[in-house]
């Protein structure tokens, strides 16, 4: 069965939530907060639920999996990531994992391993956490930031070992950098990918060279941080919105009111034309979005319901804002 074939063969929905928050990323909920966040997504009708063990050092695989094992294990789909392991941090000294963004203790740290051991590890203790025993889609995490030659060397075989033995389903890398993911895609038999980040309504460095690689291998996508670190997701953006890791670049501020304006225009509000703007292209298989509090859950759901005019897809295309 080819790369494509297994894709198809995963049902995966449009829409799927991307669950670092109930890890504690960027503030610290109560597991009750968190448990009220993932209800809202499930009654949202939301059936595909993306994880990590980098999200709160474990935090929110444990607290995925405690909500996920009281619905029926057929009803939805499930994701989680390899290629760090989590071990004791002896450096702990009451400290928080605040470095990565997230409010949880840092008595765990996070350490590379893409030999086929430790990806097998890996797997084997996101599990163990998630109190699941059946992962649909594995991906490898951010290899670039550890070395995308090993990845390729190791990790990558390793997984598709995982997935001919029947232990996933299918099997992917999870990055926000093109040159990584056009890589992985050229080089190894992927099923799906994670672009974070780079195929979004504000900007699309992935149709250069991750789309393209994807059509040419049968590759699937699901489009992750579409709303550009929260610039995207209100109807009037802010100046001072935060963009990745710094202040936003001023031709983008003026590309995003461009953008809000043509949006503004049709009666779109931004978040909507954000969430759904991936799924136009080809390939893309699934967008999936996170949240801190439940009415941001139901809203994210509405948005990628709402009836968009082909007139505003165009009008964009013929404004360079996205590709024609």
């Amino acid at each position: 069965m080819s790369g494509s074939e297994r894709a198809a063969a995963l049902e995966l929905p449009a829409l799927g939530h991307g669950a670092a928050n109930v890890g504690n990323l960027f503030r610290a909920m109560t597991d009750d907060e968190a448990w009220a966040v993932l209800d809202a997504a499930w009654e949202s009708g939301i059936r595909y639920y993306d994880t990590a063990p980098h999200y709160g050092l474990g935090l929110s695989e444990r607290r995925l999996g405690a909500f996920l094992q009281t619905k029926p294990r057929g009803e939805y789909v499930l994701s989680t990531k390899v290629g760090r392991l989590l071990r004791p941090n002896p450096q702990h000294a009451g400290g928080l994992d605040t470095a990565n963004d997230f409010h949880v203790p840092d008595d765990l740290q996070r350490v590379w391993d893409f030999s086929a051991d430790g990806i097998r590890r890996s797997l084997d203790e996101s599990r163990e956490r998630l109190g699941i025993e059946r992962i649909d889609l594995l991906y490898l995490h951010d290899p670039e930031r550890h070395d995308l030659d090993l990845a390729l060397a190791e990790a990558f075989p390793a997984m598709e070992q995982l997935r001919a033995e029947g232990e996933v389903t299918a099997i992917g890398i999870g990055s926000m950098v093109s040159d990584a993911l056009a890589a992985a895609v050229r080089s190894a038999d992927l099923d799906l990918i994670m672009v974070a980040g780079r195929y979004t309504l504000l900007e699309q460095p992935a149709a250069v060279d991750v789309l393209p690689a994807c059509r040419e291998r049968g590759t699937g996508i699901v489009a992750a941080s579409v709303f550009n670190s929260g610039l995207l997701a209100s109807n009037e953006p802010r100046r001072d919105g935060r963009y990745e890791y710094g202040q936003l670049p001023d031709e983008l501020w003026e590309r995003l009111l461009r953008i809000a304006a043509v949006c503004a225009d049709h009666g779109v509000p931004l978040p909507a034309a954000a969430i759904q703007f991936p799924l136009q292209a080809s390939g893309v298989r699934s967008v999936v979005v996170g949240g801190s509090r439940p009415e941001q859950l139901r809203q994210n759901a509405a948005y990628a319901a709402q009836e968009i005019p082909e007139e505003l897809w165009e009008n964009l295309a013929a404004e360079g804002l996205i590709p024609a």
